[in-house]
């Protein structure tokens, strides 16, 4: 019950905030010399980078760029509905895959951003487990999760389901960032803890960490990170559908910016350092632009 109200809540101010951001928009959308461009993303340190990223390309264009954070169901609604331009924030074939089948017949599908992506429960090496099934009574039964509306969260609870070593497990919701201050708290004191993690992420160029095997398939195998676009885009805003269209960079790309965020540089800042140092990428993504 705890789940579904914060879930809901969570929804209810992502929609909000977008409304307020897109409010007396509408109309722009359908006039092609429309500079304002409204990108949608879950705070997520992998999706905080590459959404600056895309962001602070699309404004070197010339762009009004709005970056809206949501959570993921609304992330996913938004574009579908043209309430925002875009996202380079889906994971699949697994992670958002109820929210893909749901909306992808409203959304211009533009492919993978990034590949090699993976999602899964998360310890520190140190830890005597190696598997999933290994989980006993550590970490006092607890696993440290992010928002109630991710997919890992969703895949977590049907692990709690499925692996029977965990049914007097429990989940505790958060938020990214809680959770990867909970990490560093836990590996400081060499204490156990198990969260659930992705990569690429900068965790695990920081600690030395370990997924658990996952013998029941729960979390699924390697993903793609994917751009999506609202219908219409393409014919509005050829140049920034085109920018969104060729995106594409590396595990290696997305951590350094993160790394620099995690740090504590602004990730406004962390994104124009990082096209700073990649003009060959960048103009490979500008290509197609019209000078």
């Amino acid at each position: 019950m705890k789940l579904k109200t914060l879930t809901k809540l969570g929804m209810a101010l992502g929609l909000g905030f977008l409304l307020a951001a897109c409010s007396g928009d509408d109309s722009s959308k359908s006039d092609g010399n429309s500079k304002d461009v409204n990108l949608a993303y879950v705070e997520w340190d992998t999706e905080i980078a590459s959404t600056n990223v895309v962001g602070q390309v699309l404004e070197d264009l010339g762009y009004n760029v709005t970056l809206t954070p949501l959570d993921n169901a609304i992330m996913w609604e938004a574009v579908s509905k043209g309430e925002a331009d875009g996202m380079v924030a889906a994971w699949l074939p697994n992670t958002h895959a109820p929210q893909y089948e749901k909306y992808k017949a409203d959304l211009d599908e533009l492919g993978e951003n990034l590949a090699g992506a993976k999602i899964g429960l998360v310890v520190p090496s140190y830890m005597d487990v190696n598997s999933i099934e290994d989980l006993k009574k550590q970490a006092d039964r607890t696993i440290t999760g992010i928002e109630p509306g991710a997919g890992i969260t969703a895949a977590t609870e049907k692990a709690l389901d499925e692996y029977d070593n965990l049914a007097d497990w429990n989940l505790l919701t958060s938020s990214s960032g809680a959770m990867t201050t909970s990490l560093a708290k836990a590996i400081k004191n060499k204490e156990d803890i198990v969260v659930t993690g992705w990569s690429p992420h900068w965790k695990f160029a920081k600690y030395d960490l370990k997924y658990l095997e996952d013998p029941k398939g729960i979390y699924g195998g390697e993903e793609t990170i994917n751009t999506f676009a609202r219908k219409g885009l393409k014919e509005d805003q050829p140049d920034v559908y085109s920018v969104l269209n060729n995106f594409h960079w590396t595990s290696e790309d997305l951590e350094s910016v993160m790394l620099e965020v995690m740090d504590g540089k602004d990730p406004k800042q962390a994104a124009k350092d990082w096209i700073a140092d990649n003009a060959d990428k960048v103009a490979e993504w500008t290509k197609d632009v019209k000078k």
